[in-house]
């Protein structure tokens, strides 16, 4: 993998940890919000799962001496589970309806379009295509817009329910 390459996956494995360290932290002074409820606990489920399958996505892709098509393999696995956390995850909020701020179909769609963009790329990688590198880097920086969006819609429900 070329030198540019690594320095993306080193920026976005050092973003997405950096991130989920905040993620992290914000959901442990709101915890006892978070928990009662459902909307928000999936939420920050799903935000905590994105950022950490974004940084280990990077870390694998680090490995050195690693050919393209076991890269493929190992984001195919990592980027099913997180597809399918987020998917369940955003399912329940939506059957429970706790909090309806930011659970619709477009923002279900988008999030699930960039995890599938992942596993896209990683099949791309498997077949000894490189251009699933670039599909996956698409993906993944979409989906940093979503994780963030998800984050702030986080504490904008948290911050409704204090005021309750």
């Amino acid at each position: 993998m070329s030198e540019q390459w690594n320095n993306f996956f080193v920026m976005v494995g050092g973003g997405a940890a950096a991130l989920a360290g905040l993620i992290f932290v914000a959901m442990s002074t709101n915890h006892a919000i978070i928990l009662r409820n459902t909307t928000h606990k999936n939420r920050a489920i799903n935000m905590l799962t994105g950022f950490t399958a974004a940084f280990m996505a990077s870390g694998l892709a680090l490995m050195g001496n690693q050919h393209l098509e076991a890269l493929g393999f190992e984001w195919l696995v990592l980027w099913l589970i997180a597809t399918v956390v987020f998917i369940r995850g955003y399912v329940i909020a939506i059957r429970t309806g706790m909090s309806s701020i930011g659970l619709n179909i477009p923002r279900l769609g988008g999030g699930t379009l960039c995890y599938l963009a992942e596993v896209i790329g990683a099949i791309f990688l498997i077949l000894g295509y490189s251009a699933g590198l670039y599909i996956a880097a698409v993906g993944i920086i979409v989906l940093f817009a979503f994780l963030i969006s998800g984050a702030w819609l986080l504490m904008i429900g948290i911050y409704e329910d204090r005021a309750k």
